[in-house]
């Protein structure tokens, strides 16, 4: 089985998106960026600082449901270091939404107070809203505006163009399109975006992807791995071997008695990004 992995996807749209946001950046008071916290590092554009320059940041850490609750307070811990502002939050539930509004005048407290002093008394602020496909960047300025408006759909590339939301009179957010990397340098960093569902499952082999994760399930959360697969195996175990151990104690079998690690795959990958094996971190922070 091959485990090189080659994912090299830079659609035109994306080209045309970093200059727009360069642009666009002229309008903005600070720019919020949406995180995967299952995978904080490997869901952030590597250029996004370069983009940004000096403006105000705020790291938004999204579906904290699915996240290893410790491991989401270490990496809000460690942007708070980088003198991000950081909010979480769960986009279903609703769960840290209302603290939107607060965390942003935190953010800007400095310019509201120029504001005030210069008698600007309505002056909204914008805001920037950036993020990777996937991340949940439209159902999160659903959530914030209570509006319908923008396009969320669970696969990569939905939105497109430039849209401006009004939450109230004081805070307008600036949409724009999900932008990923040139190329994926780091095959690891390629991997743990196919195992949340931001890059297309067709791109890359399953059962292949199955097996690294399965991997760094077994080193990161072998109990659960234990309680769910029933997998009983040495702690250096490779993730072929666990593959086969869960799909046989699944009783995936083919014929002649053969293990089906290319169902147990689809239904490891499928259980992974459900939560049904539990709620996973696969990053810590440097």
């Amino acid at each position: 089985m091959d485990d090189k992995m080659n994912i090299q996807w830079y659609p035109g749209h994306m080209t045309k998106t970093r200059r727009q946001m360069e642009e666009d950046l002229k309008l903005v008071d600070a720019v919020c960026e949406l995180l995967d916290a299952r995978i904080p590092m490997a869901s952030r554009n590597p250029d996004i600082d370069a983009i940004c320059g000096k403006k105000p940041r705020m790291v938004i850490l999204n579906r904290i449901d699915l996240a290893d609750p410790a491991a989401t307070a270490r990496w809000s811990d460690h942007f708070k270091s980088k003198g991000y502002c950081v909010l979480k939050t769960d986009c279903k539930s609703r769960k840290g939404i209302d603290r939107f509004i607060p965390t942003v005048r935190e953010l800007l407290a400095e310019k509201l107070q120029r504001y005030l002093e210069r008698g600007f008394v309505n002056k909204p602020l914008k805001l920037m809203i950036v993020g990777i496909p996937n991340v949940g960047k439209s159902t999160f300025i659903n959530q914030i505006s209570g509006r319908k408006g923008a396009k969320a759909e669970n696969r990569p590339g939905v939105t497109r163009g430039k849209q401006w939301v009004t939450v109230d009179n004081g805070l307008l957010l600036l949409d724009t399109p999900g932008i990923l990397w040139p190329k994926f340098d780091d095959e690891e960093v390629g991997r743990r975006l196919a195992y949340t569902g931001a890059v297309k499952d067709d791109v890359l082999d399953t059962e292949t992807l199955a097996c690294h994760l399965i991997a760094l399930l077994w080193k990161r959360y072998p109990d659960a791995l234990r309680e769910r697969y029933r997998i009983n195996l040495p702690s250096d175990a490779k993730g072929y071997e666990l593959l086969e151990e869960a799909g046989r104690n699944r009783g995936f079998l083919l014929a002649r008695g053969e293990i089906d690690t290319e169902r147990m795959a689809r239904v490891l990958l499928e259980e992974y990004r459900n939560c049904k094996i539990g709620r996973f971190t696969l990053e810590e922070p440097e």
